[in-house]
């Protein structure tokens, strides 16, 4: 369990315990004591409320605190400016791509929280969004075919929605920003996807010893 999940299950007990004894000096007519107990049970529950959808919102996204592999991709050239780039994700699933260009594109989404939210074991995340096919010059860009396809998966509650919709949530993010990376594609060749805490690289990957 995330330091989330466990602050929201104690806010949740806490509200609902508040709130049984809320009701129970309401019986008694106790009614300026009733009103703050409930008061208090209220704000702990918004409390849990508020740390359970930021516990699920950070599971779709992977914690970042150094540089780490997103995805290795092996690329073989299939045709005039065509290749295949097949693409093996850091949970060891693998996905293949016929895509059109020169060069081989990646992009990503990142959230980096500031040191208060990293104390809640928030950290940066990130998540591969894209991955297409790209060509080296601009008019090939402009009238080539394009291929783009999604890396992103579909979430119960996506971060920077979230981010946009509570103004609370400011105070404890630091930046939010897309970022991307690309390499040229002229023979086989396998590259790492690798994330920072300051955006994506691509790299050849170091065969096996």
């Amino acid at each position: 369990m995330t330091v989330l999940t466990i602050a929201a299950t104690v806010f949740a007990a806490a509200s609902l315990l508040l709130l049984a004894v809320g009701i129970a000096q309401l019986r008694r007519k106790r009614w300026l004591g009733s009103s703050v107990t409930v008061l208090v049970g209220m704000l702990l529950l918004a409390c849990s409320a508020l740390s359970a959808t930021l516990a699920v919102g950070t599971r779709g996204y992977q914690a970042l605190t150094r540089e780490v592999t997103a995805a290795t991709v092996t690329v073989a050239p299939a045709g005039e400016r065509r290749f295949n780039a097949r693409v093996r994700f850091a949970d060891g699933s693998e996905r293949v791509f016929q895509l059109a260009g020169d060069e081989l594109y990646v992009d990503a989404h990142v959230l980096k929280w500031k040191p208060l939210a990293n104390l809640l074991g928030l950290h940066t995340d990130y998540e591969l969004a894209r991955i297409a096919g790209r060509y080296a010059d601009v008019d090939s860009e402009r009238t080539g075919e394009r291929t783009v396809y999604a890396l992103g998966t579909p979430k119960p509650v996506d971060l920077f929605t979230l981010r946009r919709r509570f103004p609370l949530l400011r105070p404890l993010v630091d930046a939010e920003y897309g970022s991307a990376t690309f390499i040229t594609v002229d023979r086989i060749a396998r590259f790492e996807i690798r994330v920072s805490t300051t955006g994506l690289l691509v790299r050849p990957a170091v065969p096996p010893r």
